[in-house]
């Protein structure tokens, strides 16, 4: 998360946070505020989630690690000839941007683009450390620009978080494509010795940033990467996975995010937030107890519980489903990104539709947000994938890619995806994503005394569980009682602060899922362990046929991959219970996410849950397990379990146990389907 930045008049200040220092802008009057109060609202329109990981990359001191050892960062001003310039936008705007030039460089070189929100941290001798991101591609020869966005750090003008692209059809208006066109532009015109070739990058709001980029492309924009976008923050990324909200990750990005004079932290006064998210009660005490209507990011969550206009102008479909890609475009992601894995794949998936020249592709690999820019990418938590993933991505994927597009240098180093392929730790190649050959669809059912087998359930016997009233007389389920009082937590408990020096939300979704599998509020489902290896290679869905006596309910799917007990590779992963894919849902959007209906209690209701596209190998020995449960506190807010117009507005007693019933027919055959790899 980026350090505080209080825009105000222009006096530097300086603090120690999380063992570095940062800088930000502050007015007199916000650093005196600061002092007198714990917290203050944050003046805000539209909160962007940006990349945690990729901004402690940027801050970070100028020393590599490395698995040999630790070496220190080149010396880059003996590398480059900067520039730091103000560089006009067609509104007379001037945005802050530093350009280095290559020394000694004979040819003419490419531009290389980095447009940011979060400033341009320069180190000791005043250069951007941005490019500790591109080391792998500095000997190839480019021309590096950073920028600030429009009012943000040196650059002038109002910032608006995620401003909405321009009415095409009014000369005069502006947005983040135009201000990179105009960027573009003055870079040709004015920096000798370039080829008139521009690549352009980022991660996080860099990546929704260069995906701007693609609807009103400059002719010299030659290759961009979208990485770890946001592509609609109401059905798969930060603010809400399929209608259900963010809590903790929503409230705590937005009470310390930056847009206007003032920003300051939220102070908890528990260590572990689990406790004062339950402590808080309802989502309508946020405003009662703390924010007070003075925080306009709070006030657009209330105001807008639904799919509405408000998060569909924000979304990419409604840009990029009709748009004819001009520029080609990688796309990054990382299949455990705890931020922003949806965005990617499904900027991808829109771009595709009408890729008439074969511009859009994909390359995914075992990392949490961003951690493919930094690092050797060896392991994530406790998982190790046998090879330096985040260092071939950025030297055989990355600098290749670029090379190819903006020098007319080598060959393309992908041909549609490359994914790699966690269990067996091999980077794949594909022609198309997902898959369209030699994969076939299977399905593993739910079944009795929490089997899961690829055969599906039979007639039913005469000893099996009566289902509730509605339901055919002796059909079959499993059942728990899900009590929004004591919800299941998402990650092991103690949890910190999301963005807290040492919080382990960064790797979260790789825990051992061992820790809620006994609770008696999860239900857990696994198969004998494997004959042989299974490959699932493509989408990943979960189809549920379940009831509950309330009107309202959540439904969390995880799938999983279970160690052997006895694992000589790694002893301490023994057992272990890795997540391979998740996802939640909210019952009320179970006919349409922008008119929710309440479900009928004790009636067996369909429930399709997209787990997302995957690449993953279950290996021979291992089990494969499906988790259903109904809570995961606090990152998803808890669901009342009564049907309520507005949670937001929930009251305390409008939250009430449910029993929950998953069924597991003939008629009713609740399961996960996955595309399996015929070899």
């Amino acid at each position: 998360m980026p350090a505080p930045a209080l825009l105000g008049t222009k006096k530097r200040c300086r603090t120690k946070r999380y063992g570095r220092h940062v800088e930000w802008k502050a007015s007199e009057s916000a650093q005196g505020e600061y002092v007198k109060r714990k917290w203050i609202p944050v003046v805000a329109t539209s909160v962007f989630i940006a990349s945690m990981l990729c901004l402690a990359v940027l801050r970070s001191a100028p020393v590599a690690k490395t698995q040999e050892g630790s070496a220190e960062a080149p010396s880059y001003s003996a590398t480059f000839t900067k520039q730091d310039v103000m560089i006009p936008m067609r509104d007379g705007v001037k945005l802050h941007t530093e350009i280095y030039v290559p020394k000694n460089a004979t040819d003419a070189l490419p531009f290389f683009l980095t447009r940011t929100p979060y400033g341009l941290s320069d180190d000791k001798e005043g250069y951007s450390q941005l490019l500790n991101l591109y080391r792998e591609m500095i000997p190839d020869g480019y021309i590096f620009v950073f920028q600030d966005i429009r009012g943000r750090y040196g650059s002038e003008g109002t910032f608006v978080m995620q401003r909405d692209p321009r009415d095409q059809s009014d000369p005069h208006s502006i947005d983040e494509g135009t201000d990179t066109y105009d960027t573009i532009d003055w870079l040709l015109k004015n920096v000798p010795n370039n080829n008139g070739r521009v690549g352009e990058a980022g991660i996080s709001y860099g990546g929704w940033l260069t995906a701007m980029s693609l609807i009103e492309p400059h002719p010299a924009l030659k290759a961009v990467s979208e990485q770890a976008s946001p592509a609609d923050m109401f059905l798969g990324d930060d603010f809400h996975h399929n209608g259900a909200f963010r809590l903790s990750y929503g409230f705590e990005y937005a009470a310390m995010m930056e847009t206007g004079k003032t920003n300051f932290k939220f102070e908890f006064n528990r260590y572990d937030t689990y406790t004062w998210y339950l402590e808080l009660g309802p989502l309508s005490n946020v405003d009662a107890m703390y924010l007070h209507g003075r925080l306009p990011t709070w006030e657009n969550f209330v105001a807008h519980p639904n799919y509405d206009e408000f998060w569909k102008k924000q979304a990419f479909p409604r840009y990029f489903q009709n748009l004819t890609l001009k520029v080609p475009d990688l796309n990054v992601a990382g299949w455990w990104d705890q931020e922003d894995f949806y965005g990617p794949v499904r900027i991808f998936e829109l771009l595709k539709s009408h890729d008439m020249n074969h511009d859009d592709y994909l390359a995914v690999g075992p990392w949490n947000h961003g951690g493919w820019a930094h690092g050797a990418g060896s392991s994530l938590g406790n998982v190790d994938f046998g090879s330096d993933t985040a260092a071939y991505f950025r030297a055989k994927i990355q600098a290749p890619w670029f090379a190819y597009w903006l020098k007319s240098k080598g060959e393309l180093p992908l041909q549609r995806a490359e994914t790699f392929e966690t269990g067996s730790d091999e980077w794949k190649q594909w022609n198309a994503w997902p898959p369209r050959e030699n994969v076939e669809q299977r399905h593993l059912y739910f079944r009795a005394d929490g089997k899961l087998s690829f055969d599906p359930p039979g007639v039913e016997t005469t000893d099996t569980m009566v289902a509730a009233t509605g339901s055919p007389v002796g059909e079959p389920f499993d059942s728990y009682i899900s009590d929004p009082a004591n919800p299941v937590p998402y990650r092991h408990r103690p949890i910190e602060e999301t963005y807290s020096q040492g919080s382990r939300w960064y790797w979260w979704l790789t825990e051992d899922q061992r820790f809620v599998e006994h609770r008696p509020d999860t239900l857990t489902w696994e198969t004998e362990p494997l004959a042989s290896d299974v490959t699932v290679a493509g989408d990943i869905v979960a189809h549920l046929f379940a009831s509950t006596t309330g009107s309202d309910s959540d439904w969390i799917v995880k799938l999983i991959d279970v160690y052997p007990e006895k694992y000589a590779p790694k002893p301490a992963m023994g057992g272990y219970e890795l997540m391979i894919a998740d996802e939640v849902f909210r019952g009320r959007f179970h006919k349409s996410f922008e008119h929710p209906v309440p479900l009928v209690p004790n009636e067996i209701t369909p429930f399709n849950i997209d787990l997302h596209t995957n690449d993953h190998t279950f290996l021979k020995g291992h089990r494969i397990m499906v988790q259903v449960q109904s809570t995961w506190f606090p990152i998803i807010d808890r669901n009342p379990q009564k049907y309520v117009p507005n949670i937001f507005l929930a009251k305390a007693s409008d939250y009430q146990k449910a029993t929950q019933r998953v069924f597991r027919s003939k008629v009713h055959p609740s399961n996960v389907e996955i595309p399996v790899v015929v070899k």
